[in-house]
């Protein structure tokens, strides 16, 4: 059977839990029209380009199907109907992926950089603050360049 990506984004204003009953119904229909539904990934709540029927956000999520086309059809015109559903998008691919998708991806390792310009390794040094190996080397190269000048003039 072929098999397809397909992303949609729901309104706003509804729960995530809303929209996750959203994406078993629509894999309940592809399950019925002879397809199964592989993985299910939630990306959040996420700003929209532009508004889109009044909403600035959307919830998005990617369904990873293999089905045969008529079951794809059955899906999108039940997203077509739906309400809640903005905006969808169904892509045949050759392969489905094993590893999360890019965007499951990107926030993974955005959750492990952590905090911006923290190391996380002790406590954070304010500017005014200098370590001591760090302070007592410049002093040393100081001391050593004067007397260099004061044996050059001699």
């Amino acid at each position: 059977m072929p098999l397809y990506e397909s992303v949609f984004i729901a309104r706003q204003d509804i729960p995530a839990q809303e929209v996750e009953s959203l994406a078993e119904r629509f894999e309940g229909i592809v399950s019925e029209n002879g397809g199964s539904a592989g993985t299910r990934e939630y990306w959040g709540l996420k700003n929209l380009s532009y508004r889109i029927k009044k909403n600035r956000k959307g919830h998005y999520t990617m369904l990873k199907l293999d089905a045969p086309a008529a079951a794809v059809h059955e899906m999108e015109r039940n997203m077509r109907i739906s309400e809640d559903v903005l905006r969808y998008m169904t892509l045949r691919v050759d392969a489905l992926p094993e590893e999360p998708s890019i965007m499951m991806q990107s926030r993974s390792s955005r959750d492990d950089r952590g905090r911006r310009g923290r190391s996380g390794d002790g406590p954070r040094e304010s500017s005014g603050d200098k370590p001591a190996a760090a302070s007592a080397a410049p002093a040393a190269e100081t001391t050593e360049t004067a007397e260099k000048t004061e044996n050059s003039e001699s």
